[in-house]
């Protein structure tokens, strides 16, 4: 008998009829013998709506008021979801988060796991019923809702699968896997069978938007094995799991992209020993998060420091640099929102060398212009004008073969 989580996204459940057929998974897969937890998010586009009823009242809302409201989505969800399955002859049981006990931290908004007690559920799978919890949420230590953040039921599922220690963690989406790079921007994108829990990591961080990256760490962490898969069939999917022999074959695993991205230049700043921490040290007590950092060359005691960001947090970071800026003495903070990250990742390129070479030979034959350059292991990433992001992504696609198996 394995233990199964099951976790829907709100396109899956968007409608009565689509959560008639996610209840007819789920009984299925527990008339086959199995142990089942569901894990739902809210119905598609109710977040949305809540927090857009939510600015009616105040543009800063009060946190804490605002996790309250769109937790409402997820209860809404596995209700429904628990009486579709009791209607086909198997008794399931519906879970908040304060009910399974997901224990938080008190960032509301985007909460972290810090346990979970999962007692309850494991009773009424003993009793043979399916458990249906809702996704994104948890309670801190006074008993306060707390939220995960968009994306949150991945975690929330992935959690759980930890929790019960499950055999897999299915990721039902309207796609029906994982796939090396947007198949709206290259036509022959082909699904990934397998991919390391690393190379996903980097992928989920670097754009791609099939898994939330918070939800992969747990995972990797935990040892989940993942499997990605559509909603609407019963096709094999993507499986992400831990590094295995053999699986380092490819060289480029994917091609990501990510369009919220901003660039911010800080001119003449005085090149002495900690004023790059004097810089950034501002941004990462505010919560946003620097990516891509380059220190241009010392030049009459000066240097331009350039860095990126989400253009979501462009216009704080601006405010803080121009005022590390000012107190430096430095030369100002230019900003340009109209760039994009472009990304190739893959575990084979720990041991192969030439792969930067080849991504800057393709890009610049295109005459793609790269202006900042980021590496790790196993990625490389390309900051360039976003009017090129496409042309790039198609170029390293076909440039890596990406389209064969």
């Amino acid at each position: 008998m394995a233990t199964i989580v099951q976790k829907f996204g709100g396109t899956s459940v968007g409608s009565v009829e689509r959560i008639k057929r996610v209840a007819a998974r789920a009984v299925k897969s527990h008339r086959a013998g199995n142990r089942v937890v569901i894990v739902v998010s809210a119905m598609s586009g109710e977040t949305n709506r809540l927090l857009s009823m939510a600015q009616e009242f105040s543009a800063a809302a009060d946190h804490r008021e605002i996790d309250v409201l769109v937790s409402s989505g997820e209860q809404v969800s596995i209700g429904l979801v628990a009486l579709a399955c009791c209607e086909l002859g198997v008794v399931a049981r519906s879970f908040l988060g304060h009910q399974v006990r997901i224990t938080t931290d008190d960032a509301h908004g985007m909460a972290r796991i810090r346990d979970i007690d999962a007692d309850s559920v494991f009773k009424a799978l003993d009793r043979g019923e399916i458990v249906v919890v809702a996704g994104f949420q948890g309670v801190n230590e006074d008993g306060q809702i707390t939220t995960l953040g968009r994306g949150g039921s991945d975690l929330s599922a992935v959690a759980m699968a930890a929790a019960l220690k499950a055999d897999v963690c299915e990721i039902y989406t309207d796609v029906d896997g994982i796939y090396t790079t947007d198949p709206r921007i290259v036509g022959n994108a082909r699904k990934i069978e397998r991919i390391t829990f690393q190379e996903m990591l980097e992928l989920a961080s670097l754009g791609a938007k099939v898994l939330q990256t918070r939800s992969v760490e747990f995972a990797m962490k935990y040892k989940v094995p993942l499997h990605v898969r559509s909603s609407f069939d019963d096709r094999e999917g993507s499986w992400v799991v831990p590094e295995e022999e053999g699986m380092e074959g490819a060289v480029v695993t994917g091609v990501a992209f990510d369009r919220n991205t901003a660039k911010l230049t800080v001119l003449g700043v005085p090149d002495v020993p900690g004023t790059v921490a004097d810089l950034l040290v501002p941004l990462g007590d505010a919560g946003i998060n620097v990516d891509v950092i380059i220190q241009n060359t010392a030049s009459e005691g000066k240097t331009d420091v350039t860095f990126t960001v989400s253009q979501t947090e462009m216009e704080r970071a601006v405010a803080l640099a121009q005022g590390v800026s000012d107190r430096l003495g430095a030369g100002g903070v230019l900003a340009d929102a109209h760039v994009a990250k472009v990304s190739v990742v893959g575990a084979g390129m720990r041991s192969e060398a030439g792969v930067a070479v080849k991504m800057f030979k393709h890009l610049g034959e295109a005459n793609v212009n790269i202006q900042l350059i980021s590496t790790s292991e196993i990625k490389i990433s390309c900051i360039v004008n976003e009017n090129f992001t496409e042309l790039a992504v198609r170029v390293l696609h076909d440039a890596f073969r990406l389209h064969e198996a």
